[in-house]
């Protein structure tokens, strides 16, 4: 089967604007976790979120577009923008008509139908904006990526929850394998700092009163977080051919379901999703040294993790890195995954692997090595980012580094 590359990826986030922004950031261990300042937050218990500051939609759209398009979707082009930027692609017909898009996002635009339920029940209106139904649906992110470049190839949105942008980027990854498209853009995209969200959240009673805390015996829940991340897909032929640099290999790609309970996690699935991509990878599990971990800091997932990497891995664990990046850009629900897996392939290209940060104790019932506060220059040769949903749905991606 031909090889798969990463030759472009683009982020905005908590932690900046740009990849370059975001790596630096991570590496700082800087956390893009504050307080809330996008909307009212005096009705919420938690103050405290990874959101995108000073961001101006008029910098970076038109007028007519931004009409058009919610902040997941403006978010969403960003990032693509900066992948296809980053990759260098020279668009023909063909590949436009071939390439495809596949995203992830958990919510979507619901915040354009919260305004018009608020216009509703609140202020007594009979209609509400007309654009609600293309500003509000999930896949809108796909479609104006597909508008801004002219793709007209495969093109969809995934919604797995927390899953999102991994199930999305793993497909697009087989995908491309397959030969099914010669090229693929795919991550996720996520803007949940909106009341009626927030207020959902604040009755999952799971979110921290101040910050994220992964693997830390002090963690006390996760902190929500917005943005978005995609990555240029291709074989390493088609790469090389058209002198692209590589930054690294998509190798395999693991997901499975708990069939358990709707919130409560268990370790055997999240271990099968591990187990199903280092064998679609076709590598030994000892050439795993680093996990981007789903890391939630909430103390069932982080304990529940921890015992599926040990089931995984067994007596190698002990030698394992495991990080947890969520602790600084937040919990981007549908679009974490394409945030981590970023993070991943740029681990594996810079040699440097980014921190758990704000961490204080350990936890026994959290017993690896969690890159504490501090990054670690490691030379890494392949490595493993785990997503596991609400849901019991788990997905994994895993890359391998190019000399």
């Amino acid at each position: 089967m031909p090889r798969v590359v990463i030759t472009g990826t683009g982020i905005i986030s908590a932690l900046g604007g740009n990849t370059a922004s975001f790596w630096r950031s991570l590496l700082a261990g800087t956390s893009g976790i504050r307080e809330i300042l996008g909307i009212d937050a005096s009705q919420i218990r938690f103050k405290n979120g990874a959101e995108i500051r000073d961001y101006v939609p008029e910098e970076h759209f038109e007028a007519k577009d931004i009409a058009l398009m919610e902040r997941f979707s403006q978010l969403a082009v960003l990032a693509a923008r900066e992948a296809v930027t980053d990759s260098g692609i020279e668009w023909t017909p063909d590949l436009r008509e071939t390439t495809a898009v596949i995203t992830g996002s958990c919510l979507g635009g619901r915040a354009a139908e919260e305004s018009g339920y608020w216009e509703l029940f609140h202020n007594g209106r009979t209609r509400v904006q007309p654009l609600t139904i293309p500003l509000s649906m999930s896949n809108a992110g796909t479609s104006h990526i597909c508008m801004q470049f002219g793709i007209e190839g495969p093109a969809y949105t995934i919604s797995t929850a927390c899953a999102s942008a991994t199930h999305a980027i793993g497909q697009a990854f087989w995908m491309v394998r397959s030969g099914a498209a010669p090229m693929a853009i795919a991550g996720g995209s996520e803007a949940p700092f909106f009341l009626g969200g927030l207020k959902a959240w604040e009755a999952m009673r799971v979110i921290s009163k101040d910050t994220c805390r992964p693997f830390s015996a002090e963690r006390s829940g996760m902190v929500l977080g917005e943005g978005a991340a995609m990555l240029v897909l291709e074989t390493l032929d088609a790469a090389l051919a058209r002198g692209a640099r590589p930054i690294a290999e998509i190798v395999g790609f693991g997901m499975s379901a708990d069939a358990s309970h709707i919130t409560q996690p268990l370790a055997t699935g999240p271990m099968r999703a591990m187990r199903l991509a280092i064998r679609d990878a076709g590598l030994a599990p000892e050439q795993i040294g680093y996990i981007n971990a789903h890391g939630t800091a909430t103390e069932a997932n982080d304990r529940i993790e921890t015992a599926a990497i040990r089931c995984t891995f067994n007596d190698q664990a002990d030698r394992l890195a495991v990080s947890s990046t969520k602790s600084m850009h937040g919990h981007a629900l549908g679009a974490a995954g394409a945030l981590e897996a970023v993070a991943s392939v740029l681990t594996l290209k810079h040699g440097m692997i980014p921190p758990t940060a704000n961490f204080l104790t350990a936890d026994a019932a959290c017993d690896l090595d969690v890159v504490p506060n501090h990054a670690r220059a490691a030379s890494v040769e392949a490595c493993l980012s785990n997503s596991f949903a609400f849901g019991g749905l788990n997905a994994v991606l895993a890359f391998k580094a190019i000399p």
